[in-house]
């Protein structure tokens, strides 16, 4: 097992979550190849992707259902937002916040609802990044198969140097290959980093480098190629390589081949965001926001597709794809569920949240409804009836206040001023 750790990412928040993909990509691969005979990354990449958005739909559901609401709470919190909009002082800005947050207990939702899926897959996406840059070093059924060339080339004097060549013949940098080492088993690990990078035409100076392994290089060449190629394409390699690899050689179809994968990766997230339910009032500032991050994000995964391991595309567009289908039958399911006994419910739990905390419900009615009838300074009109009997009651209370209280007191005080002022 520390053959295997010393090539892993080291990083302590993205690499026990590579460990951990890489142990179920792992336990996939060999699954697929006990079961299927099917010895291939690049299938496995698709499981694995099938299994990641398996296990984030509920997440899924929940962020759209979050869409929803948020859809059908917005006139009420524009109408607070228009309530204070020429109200700077601290006072007016946290009674509007308090009002804000009412409005989100009310329907249950959360203002930072629809990140937790954003922060989940991201480090899931970094994590996955770290794999497939190195996926002998992950999954171990993977590096089993460079073993018997590697242990060869371990055996043969000076093989440093002519590996060191290797790395700058075909520039691959990214390996971080260090052969200037004195451990073994690093130096065995930094081998095999290479050979999962070599392109398919660096297999034939392997053999010239080692003519003594041509055999050796000739029989796991054939299983290397089929478990680590899919469509033609190294999983490990960058599209941007390949697309260079293919124009110095002139072999145009693995230029089309290198140039598939971004294409497919900005068409699948468009596919995406057109299922996806779209801002009603597109004059909101953050649905704005929205429209300009669902142009920007495709043309980002097209552009960064060309640059990252090829494996991590095809995680892209399968991902893409599977969101699409989630989303379509999404929509379906959200046109037939009640959003208004989902609000009851959500308002329920709110309130006996703030029965806990000692929050009174009528103080909640009074500071979060709108009302329909207000001023545009949300100053809110009552009538003259209402205003009568205010006043009709607040002299009631006088004319009946105790002898020597400080009611009586005032209304000596009032009287003696009206008096004065005739």
């Amino acid at each position: 097992m520390q053959a295997i750790i010393l090539t892993q990412y080291s990083g302590k928040i993205l690499g026990p979550i590579a460990v951990l993909l890489g142990w179920v990509m792992n336990g996939i691969y060999t699954f697929m190849n006990n079961v299927f005979g099917i010895e291939n990354i690049g299938l496995s990449i698709i499981m694995l992707t099938i299994f990641i958005y398996l296990c984030l739909f509920p997440l899924t559901l929940k962020q759209q259902k979050f869409s929803k609401l948020s859809q059908k709470m917005q006139p009420e919190i524009q109408a607070v937002q228009k309530k204070y909009k020429d109200k700077k002082d601290q006072a007016s800005m946290q009674a509007m916040q308090q009002e804000t947050q009412l409005i989100y207990e009310k329907y249950g939702v959360s203002p930072a609802g629809s990140c937790l899926q954003m922060l989940i897959q991201m480090p899931i996406l970094f994590a996955l990044y770290k794999v497939f840059m190195n996926i002998p070093a992950y999954v171990g059924s993977v590096k089993n198969v460079f073993n018997p060339i590697a242990n060869g080339i371990t055996s043969i004097s000076g093989y440093q140097d002519k590996m060191t060549k290797l790395v700058n013949t075909f520039k691959l940098s990214s390996t971080r290959a260090d052969f200037t080492v004195k451990d073994p088993t690093r130096l065995h690990n930094y081998v095999i980093d290479v050979l999962d990078k070599l392109p398919s035409t660096g297999w034939t100076t392997l053999k010239e480098t080692f003519p003594s392994l041509a055999h050796v290089i000739d029989t796991s060449s054939h299983s290397v190629h089929q478990m680590n190629y899919f469509l033609g394409i190294s999983i490990s390699d960058s599209p941007i390589n390949l697309f260079t690899t293919g124009l110095k050689s002139h072999q145009y179809m693995f230029v089309l081949s290198a140039i598939i994968i971004p294409v497919l990766s900005y068409l699948t997230q468009m596919l995406n965001i057109k299922l996806m339910p779209q801002a009603v009032n597109s004059d909101d500032k953050m649905a704005m926001q929205m429209k300009t991050m669902n142009l920007m994000m495709p043309l980002f995964s097209l552009v960064m597709a060309f640059t990252v391991p090829t494996g991590l595309g095809i995680y892209w567009i399968v991902g893409a794809l599977i969101r699409s289908i989630q989303q379509f039958g999404i929509n379906k399911h959200m046109e037939k569920i009640d959003l208004e006994d989902i609000i009851r419910k959500n308002q329920e739990k709110a309130k006996k949240k703030r029965a806990k905390m000692g929050i009174a419900e009528n103080q909640i009615k009074n500071t979060a409804q709108v009302n329909t009838k207000s001023n545009g300074s949300g100053i809110s009109k009552i009538s003259n009836v209402e205003k009568d009997e205010k006043i009709s009651s607040a002299d009631d209370v006088k004319k009946n206040a105790v002898k020597n209280s400080l009611a009586a007191k005032a209304n000596l005080v009032r009287e003696f001023n009206e008096k004065n002022n005739k």
